[in-house]
């Protein structure tokens, strides 16, 4: 479905910014300093990565990519960015999917909103984030796919997104978009929600309309998403019949895929990162 970017209600100092040259952050963001010792750094040996310009109509958003290196077609995972946008961390996921045989690559979603990479309050990173239409996401993601199929070496066929935090939703929600995903996996995404002008729709009211089976990944003891609300996303999954699970860690916060973060638990995030890997390869993304 094509959506017409220039009718979205976007505060007019930011919708028609021109981002054209816009370039990602370097480093992790700056919310989220200092940095934990136990961080994971993946290299780039073997692998093509770095800036991807992606199309969405007349304008390009930056991206990063990382795919093994050769003629491929390889299968492709969409990244979604934390709050924090596309920085470090995000990086390495695509860096790591690609030592695995895929071309993940990671768009800037906020980029007319602004680079929340750059902002040290959480109070000013969720300005940002509030204007951030799901409609111009859905649309961002579809143009990341065709960039990955056109000039990414990647599978037309075999396409995959996950996401983390904001992602996480974001997961749910293009799986009841796109009708050529295969696959989502969503890490700790909010599920239920007020829904207003920009964000019509939550994973729990989008439920019936899931085109691809979706991995739900979520700590019992995260604050911002309660144990009641996971529960009430399974109980639309099994009452629509929808072939997707929800694996529910105890005892484990919020972030805990997050490596750079105390909130990191490194056995929950192993075991999660293999039931990923097995999901993709169950629904025929490898």
């Amino acid at each position: 479905m094509k959506h017409d970017l220039t009718r979205l209600d976007i505060p007019p100092d930011t919708s028609r910014r021109d981002f054209v040259a816009a370039a990602l952050a370097t480093g992790f963001a700056l919310a989220v300093q200092p940095i934990s010792a136990q961080t994971i750094t993946t290299d780039t040996t073997g692998l093509d990565a770095g800036d991807a310009k992606i199309p969405v109509g007349s304008e390009t958003i930056p991206g990063y990519f990382a795919r093994p290196k050769g003629d491929g077609p390889f299968p492709v995972v969409l990244v979604v960015q934390e709050i924090f946008g596309v920085h470090e961390h995000i990086k390495d996921i695509c860096r790591r999917l690609a030592k695995l045989g895929y071309l993940a690559v990671a768009p800037d979603l906020y980029v007319r909103q602004g680079d929340t990479s750059k902002i040290k309050e959480f109070k000013d990173i969720f300005k940002v984030v509030a204007t951030v239409p799901d409609v111009q996401v859905m649309t961002d993601l579809d143009a990341t796919a065709a960039w990955a199929r056109k000039d990414g070496k990647g599978d037309a066929g075999k396409l995959a997104i996950t996401g983390f935090c904001w992602g996480g939703r974001i997961v749910w929600l293009y799986s009841a978009h796109s009708k050529e995903l295969k696959a989502g996996v969503a890490w700790y995404g909010r599920l239920v929600g007020d829904a207003d002008k920009l964000h019509p729709k939550h994973p729990v009211d989008s439920v019936a309309d899931l085109n691809a089976p979706v991995l739900g990944l979520y700590g019992a003891a995260d604050t911002g998403i309660p144990v009641k609300t996971v529960d009430q996303m399974r109980d639309a999954l099994k009452k629509a019949k929808k072939p997707s699970e929800i694996e529910l860690y105890p005892e484990t916060p919020h972030g805990f895929y997050a490596d750079y973060r105390p909130s990191y638990r490194k056995d929950k995030a192993e075991d999660a990162w293999k039931k990923m890997l097995a999901w993709f390869e169950k629904n025929g993304v490898k």
